[in-house]
């Protein structure tokens, strides 16, 4: 089948251009698709039905009340609690507010499910810590939104369920014979435990050498009784986590149940044990939670458009191909995928990629071998690494306005965190038993 160069240039490169004069993405994705259907001569009733058919999943109604779980978490007390709980474990380290800082990011990534959310909230209270207990700004900027991306990876995340919708849109042939991916969401959050926590520890590590070589100090040691308590209230908040988890994996719940049931529990335990949600702060989660899904349901709508005139026009196929005529080399073709995402992942946002690159590289990742749980969670990891650089590194830009430094102050410190968390992807990408191990056991 002949590529048909024309249309193929007409949907991407009017994609870029759109995003060039600063056209948002979900707009430029729907633009590009009416062109392109256009140029095809389909009739735009063909673009509405797949915008549609986009939103049309029982999955997909998981994300709203992820969203609003992580909200309720976020403005109720959790982080201050996950800090708390943290800081008994781990602060008496040398450089011991790090280390509080990557385990209280792991803790509440399993709640959040947004780096830009654990940044926000785990920042805005340990980098000011940090500062004034002799850290340097950018070490304390560094950490905090490193360690942030590990909200991307541990369960839950509503980005991975996006993930495997866009995987679920993905029709692949392998020795001649084709098969639609239809991906467990119970194998996608169990494939994100080990990573996620691998990524931490290796953090803590980078951290700790750092923390010894310019000597910060250690936290006090807490008393017996009141290392308890903070155990006791951080353990309410990361029941959350449990509920889903656990819900999913035991067939108890689907994942949409499970959130459900989820952001049932987190108000509970916000309005009634830590006492921190009132009327005003119930305005400002709503709010803040439709703003955000209204975003991710106009990109799932304009990107399903814009996957399916994708494949009218064969790119996966033809992506396929062109990477193994390139090299027939698994690991190379594995490399040259990461490199791809990386550097999309510093100039585009990580839900909009998700919808346009798995149905390009799935493929091409499955055709040597590659099980789509683990490309999600290698994806996961690359985009997140892009929610650090700019110019479209969102975690970054919080982070620095938070600890009140210079964007371009942060390159330099930033180095060794970003070659840690490069080894962690290479690490994953190689090793797939990290990631895929947990869900092995539990499928048996």
């Amino acid at each position: 089948m002949q590529a048909d160069v024309l249309g193929i240039t007409l949907l991407v490169g009017s994609f870029f251009a759109f995003l060039a004069i600063r056209v948002p993405v979900a707009f430029a994705l729907g633009a590009s698709s009416v062109l392109t259907a256009g140029y095809l001569d389909l009739p735009l009733m063909i673009v509405v039905q797949q915008m549609t058919k986009g939103l049309d999943s029982f999955s997909l109604m998981a994300i709203p009340f992820f969203i609003l779980a992580g909200q309720i978490m976020g403005i109720g007390g959790i982080s201050q609690r996950m800090i708390a709980m943290s800081n008994v474990i781990v602060g008496r380290i040398r450089g011991g507010l790090a280390m509080v800082n990557i385990m209280a990011s792991m803790f509440f990534g399993g709640i959040s499910g947004s780096s830009v959310a654990d940044t926000s909230s785990i920042g805005s209270i340990l980098i000011p810590m940090m500062k004034k207990n002799g850290y340097d700004g950018d070490y304390s900027v560094a950490v905090t939104i490193t360690s942030s991306v590990q909200g991307v990876i541990i369960p839950p995340s509503h980005n991975v369920i996006i993930y495997a919708l866009a995987a679920g849109w993905v029709t692949v042939t392998i020795d001649g014979i084709s098969k639609q991916f239809s991906l467990s969401i119970g194998k996608l959050f169990l494939a994100g435990v080990i990573p996620g926590v691998f990524l931490g520890i290796m953090l803590m590590v980078i951290s700790f050498y750092l923390a010894v070589k310019r000597n910060y100090p250690k936290e006090e040691a807490v008393e017996f009784r009141e290392g308890v308590r903070r155990i006791v209230a951080g353990f309410f908040g990361l029941l959350t986590a449990v509920i889903i988890i656990g819900g999913v994996i035991s067939g108890v719940f689907t994942a949409t149940e499970s959130a459900a049931i989820a952001v049932a529990y987190a108000f509970l335990v916000t309005s009634l044990v830590y006492r921190e949600i009132n009327r005003r702060s119930l305005r400002i989660i709503l709010s803040e939670s439709l703003k955000t899904l209204a975003i991710v349901a106009a990109l799932i709508t304009t990107s399903s458009a814009f996957g399916y005139l994708m494949t009218r026009l064969d790119i996966p196929r033809l992506a396929t191909e062109s990477l193994i005529t390139l090299t027939d080399n698994r690991y190379v073709v594995f490399l040259i995928v990461n490199a791809v995402l990386l550097m999309l992942g510093m100039i585009m946002d990580m839900a909009p990629l998700i919808l346009i690159t798995t149905p390009i590289l799935l493929p091409v990742v499955a055709h040597f071998g590659m099980d789509p749980h683990h490309f999600g969670i290698i994806m996961m990891l690359n985009l997140g690494m892009g929610l650090l650089t700019p110019p479209v590194g969102s975690t970054l830009f919080v982070g620095c306005a938070i600890g009140r430094v210079r964007i371009e102050d942060m390159v330099r410190p930033l180095i060794p965190f970003y070659v840690t968390m490069f080894v962690a992807l290479m690490l994953i990408t190689y090793i797939p038993q990290i990631a895929m191990w947990l869900p092995g056991m539990i499928s048996k």
